[in-house]
């Protein structure tokens, strides 16, 4: 299949860019443009096969010389976190674009190895930590952009930190919800620290694409989201191209700390306006990950 895209792209060739969940979806897409436009691509997914797949993809449909090459990482472990961040600083000079894509819902509550609510664990501390540890080589390398995908899933999304993993009430809308409006609040307080140091900051909706993020949807939805895939929903191409835009677009080259959706900045959700809200969250992140605030 052939992306379209009704973007216009710079030529990337100078630019370094690193983009989670890379090997489906919005992420597979994403690459395909990025490369096709000269970008030096890191695809980071989990499984070996799947990565290297996606990686011979994205080389078949950029063609020309394209540069991709990939890591692995699975969002859902710290240490392999931080192995990412080491592996890629260590065989990289700059950082220009990171794209915090990698995502993943669960119908049953889980915690992962770090004793942390897998969806929470994913979606916002992966993002989270993954950007701090780069964050020196994304300083060195300004004018930098980071972009972080969130959902408009956020809008109903609350925030409890007497209860962050839902030990009750769990369900999978609100742990997606709430790990997308931590993406929110994080890219929110990271533009604010970020302004005066030339690297940009924002969030987007993508749309309602169908990806198989929501693989892991309980059983009764599973036909009512084949119908939505069929008759409503973008394609994975379609909904990469606020990706792409944010990533490399002139037009929002000094813009920060916004929440963006088909293009175009949006007003977030009242908390994820809620500048004392996005402060408790970084540092309850922090200590979550075993970082300084």
């Amino acid at each position: 299949m052939t992306v379209q895209s009704t973007l216009e792209l710079p030529v990337l060739s100078s630019k370094t860019i690193l983009i989670t969940g890379a090997t489906s979806g919005i992420g597979l897409e994403a690459s395909v443009v990025l490369a096709r436009a000269g970008a030096r691509l890191t695809m980071i997914g989990r499984d070996p096969a799947r990565t290297a797949a996606a990686v011979a993809q994205v080389k078949e449909r950029a063609g020309g010389s394209s540069r991709v090459d990939s890591l692995l990482c699975d969002f859902s472990s710290q240490a392999s976190i931080r192995k990412l961040a080491a592996d890629f600083s260590a065989s990289h000079q700059r950082l220009d674009i990171l794209i915090n894509n990698a995502g993943a819902v669960n119908v049953e509550r889980r915690l992962t190895e770090d004793g942390i609510e897998s969806t929470f664990a994913v979606n916002h501390l992966g993002y989270y930590l993954l950007t701090r540890l780069l964050l020196n080589l994304l300083v060195k390398s300004a004018p930098s952009r980071i972009v972080n995908v969130a959902s408009q899933g956020h809008y109903s999304g609350t925030l409890d930190f007497d209860d962050l993993g839902f030990q009750r009430g769990y369900s999978i809308m609100k742990a997606y919800s709430r790990s997308k409006l931590g993406n929110v609040l994080f890219t929110r307080r990271l533009a604010r620290d970020l302004k005066e140091k030339s690297v940009t900051v924002n969030a987007l909706h993508p749309g309602g694409v169908a990806t198989n993020i929501w693989s892991g949807a309980p059983g009764w939805a599973k036909p009512l989201l084949a119908l939505a895939k069929r008759f409503f929903m973008l394609t994975p191409a379609q909904g990469a191209e606020t990706i792409v835009y944010l990533a490399t677009s002139p037009a929002v080259e000094k813009v920060t700390g916004l929440y963006f959706d088909k293009n175009r900045p949006k007003e977030a959700a009242k908390l994820g306006q809620d500048d004392a809200l996005a402060d408790r969250l970084w540092a309850e992140s922090a200590r979550l990950v075993k970082l300084e605030a």
